[in-house]
Parts: C-alpha cells; sequence; structure tokens
C-alpha cells in the first residue's frame, strides 16, 4: 500500500460541475484530493479487505439474530421500547438492505481493524462507484497511470443490479428517495441512488424529508399528496424512532431501505457485541460496555465512542484518569461504548481510513478518506487509489 503523487486532470472541477459532483470543494477547503492516490496489490485487496468485510458482515448479522431475541441486549443498543416488534417484524420478514460501510484501519500490513459499521446512511458513494473510476479511465487514457491499472470498484454495476432485484421483492410500488434539506452532499448521494435506480427500470421520486406529510388515515405522503410505500431515506433510524411522527411508522405500510433492523448494526454498540460473539477475531478490536469496562484493564489506552454518533463526533481516548477530547459535537446521551485505541496509519502527515462497501452480501468497492488529524470528519479528504 503506497501514496503516490499525481498531477491533476486538467480542468476537471469544470467537468465535475458538469457531471453534477457539486460539493468537490466544501467551504472553500478541497473533499475530493486528486494530488495522490494509493496504489494497492491484487492480494492486499482480495484477502486483507474484500474476505474480510463479507466476513463481518455475516457477523454482524449474527449480532441482529441475538439482540432482536434479548430484551437486556436491545436496552443495550438503545431501542426505544415501543419500537421493538417493528424492528423485529422487520428481521423475521426478511426485509431486504441495499448497502453498507465498513470503516477499517489499514496500512497494507497484517490484517485490516473495523473501526465501524455504516450500515444505514454511509455517504461518499457518488465519488466511490463513479467518479473515482472516471478518474483511473482518464488517467489511464492520458498515461499518467499504468495500462493494467485496476481499481476495487464494482459500486455502480451492483448497485443497479440489487435496484433490480429488489423491484421484484417489492412489487407494484414506487420508490420515494428522501434526504435533508441544506445538504449537498446528502442531495448529491441520493442523485446517484435515484440514477442507479432510474437505470434498473424503477420509477421513483424525490423528496425532502421535511416535506413528508401524512394524510388523514396517517399514511405517509408526499408534495403531490400521493402515498409513499417504498422509501430509500437519508436519515438515520436513531432519528427517526424517537422523533413525533416515530409512532407512525409501524402502522405506515412503508418498505424502508434501510430496512428498520439496520437500527441494530448502524449502532456503535455493534462492536463490543461482536467482540464478544467473536472474541480475538484478527479483525476485530477489543470493545466494551461502559459496565464492563473491567474487562478492559490490559489496554492502556481506550477510544471513547457514543453509541449514535455521525462523522467521528464525540471521540475521546481514555488512559487512567485522564480523558483527552479528539472531536467534539452533540452526541453521547444514550451511552458510550470503548474501543481498544489502535490509531490511523500515516502516511507522511496524513491519517488514512479505509472503507469498504457491500452491496447487499457482496464486497462492493473501496473508499480512501485522509485527514493531517487523528479522527475522520466530515471534510476529511477523498483520494482514488488504483491495483497494479
Amino acid at each position: 500500500m503506497l501514496r503516490l503523487p499525481i498531477g491533476e486532470r486538467p480542468r476537471w472541477q469544470e467537468r465535475a460541475q458538469e457531471f453534477g459532483f457539486h460539493f468537490h470543494t466544501m467551504y472553500g477547503e478541497p473533499y475530493w484530493d486528486e494530488s495522490a492516490y494509493y496504489q494497492f496489490s491484487l492480494e492486499q485487496i482480495e484477502k486483507h479487505i474484500e474476505d474480510p468485510t463479507e466476513e463481518i458482515h455475516q457477523m454482524c448479522l449474527e449480532v441482529v439474530s441475538r439482540v432482536l431475541e434479548d430484551e437486556e441486549l436491545l436496552r443495550r443498543f438503545c431501542i426505544p421500547e415501543q419500537h421493538w416488534d417493528f424492528v423485529r417484524t422487520s428481521w423475521r420478514n426478511g426485509d431486504p438492505s441495499l448497502y453498507s460501510r465498513l470503516d477499517f484501519a489499514y496500512s497494507g500490513q497484517g490484517p485490516a481493524k473495523l473501526y465501524e459499521n455504516n450500515a444505514d446512511t454511509p455517504t461518499s458513494l457518488y465519488e466511490t462507484g463513479f467518479w473515482q473510476w472516471l478518474w483511473l479511465q482518464d488517467n489511464v487514457d492520458r498515461r499518467s497511470l499504468p495500462l493494467q491499472s485496476d481499481q476495487f470498484n464494482s459500486l455502480q454495476e451492483k448497485l443497479v443490479n440489487r435496484f433490480h432485484d429488489l423491484q421484484f421483492l417489492t412489487p407494484g410500488r414506487e420508490l420515494h428517495f428522501a434526504c435533508c434539506k441544506d445538504t449537498e452532499e446528502d442531495r448529491g448521494t441520493v442523485q446517484y441512488l435515484q440514477d442507479c435506480a432510474s437505470e434498473a427500470g424503477i420509477k421513483n421520486h424525490f423528496i425532502f424529508i421535511e416535506d413528508i406529510g401524512r394524510n388523514e388515515v396517517g399514511e405517509f405522503t408526499d408534495l403531490n399528496d400521493q402515498v409513499i410505500t417504498w422509501m430509500f431515506k437519508l436519515y438515520p433510524w436513531e432519528f427517526m424512532l424517537r422523533e413525533e411522527f416515530g409512532a407512525l411508522l409501524a402502522g405506515s405500510n412503508v418498505r424502508w431501505l434501510e430496512p428498520p433492523w439496520k437500527a441494530i448494526i448502524s449502532n456503535k454498540a455493534l462492536l463490543p457485541m461482536l467482540w464478544k460473539l467473536f472474541p480475538e477475531h484478527p479483525n476485530l478490536l477489543p470493545s466494551f460496555f461502559e459496565d464492563e469496562l473491567d474487562k478492559a484493564a490490559g489496554f492502556p489506552e481506550l477510544v471513547k465512542k457514543p453509541i449514535f454518533s455521525r462523522e467521528g463526533a464525540n471521540i475521546s481516548v481514555v488512559k487512567g484518569a485522564d480523558t483527552t477530547l479528539l472531536s467534539d459535537g452533540p452526541y453521547g446521551q444514550e451511552g458510550f461504548i470503548y474501543q481498544a485505541l489502535h490509531p490511523l496509519p500515516k502516511f507522511g502527515e496524513n491519517h488514512t481510513l479505509v472503507g469498504s462497501w457491500l452491496v447487499d452480501d457482496l464486497a462492493a468497492g473501496m473508499s480512501i478518506r485522509e485527514d493531517s488529524n487523528l479522527i475522520t470528519q466530515d471534510m476529511s479528504r477523498y483520494l482514488p487509489h488504483i491495483i497494479l
């Protein structure tokens, strides 16, 4: 695994605007960075990223089956009691999922270590599935990369194929897509997914989360008063289960992407539960619930993470009686979990995080984020990669 410099493509910013990549620069800072790229061998991808991704995903599904049959665990995962049957029914009915992303610390040596599972609302989808592939093609064409350069990236193809399958699993329903207002990155992600759904032949519509209404019988509706019966929402379940309209979810007759059971594995409580079920697994970091820290006595430094959080917020490092705040934010009221400290590898001055994507149960591609700080957050730079 190497970080290598490369010249930027001429006028790539204009091309990004043309292709709808409007958030390549945010708040005056670069988000997409093509001044360098990461190079992997095929063995590194297949053995250290692809295979563990699919194995860990199956382990996560085992966690879902355990948690949903255990009331104590449902409380540990902070699932509101009034929604237990709603989440259970989703799992027992086999409600299908679309995609997710596992985040790893990986240096190119030894096993990748799981940081967390973004199983509900992962972003950086467009730049992974389409834009970095276009970067690869352009640079091979202009001989800035070797002709045999490849990329771990079947994400777009798998998304289209998955949407094609989902329409037969959800017959007679039109698909609504939703995200919050004033989030250009989220809107870009959802637009990309709409394009994939359209390519699969699915009739679809868009509505902002804030504009969803309800009719006189409590059904969710769009601005044209069309009843919503199938929805992809880039909006987290931990919010939906706690908000005013959460009481309507169970009776709404909506098929959701992601399905309600994803509330279990998009939750940081997943991490100590994985460690309980699969102790000493080479791709896991020792992780503990707050009331089990006596089991963490052998680890001099721990990372304290909120059970619910977004974009690397509210992360601290705990060393004995000392706590160092690495990132602030609004999360933590539900409690925290603790994970053995395993810093991201550094390439020069850059801390590098590997995101490994899944579509349904299959590994589908990789994204690279880097930051001069130890924590990867929303403005951390995205860099492309190749396999050589």
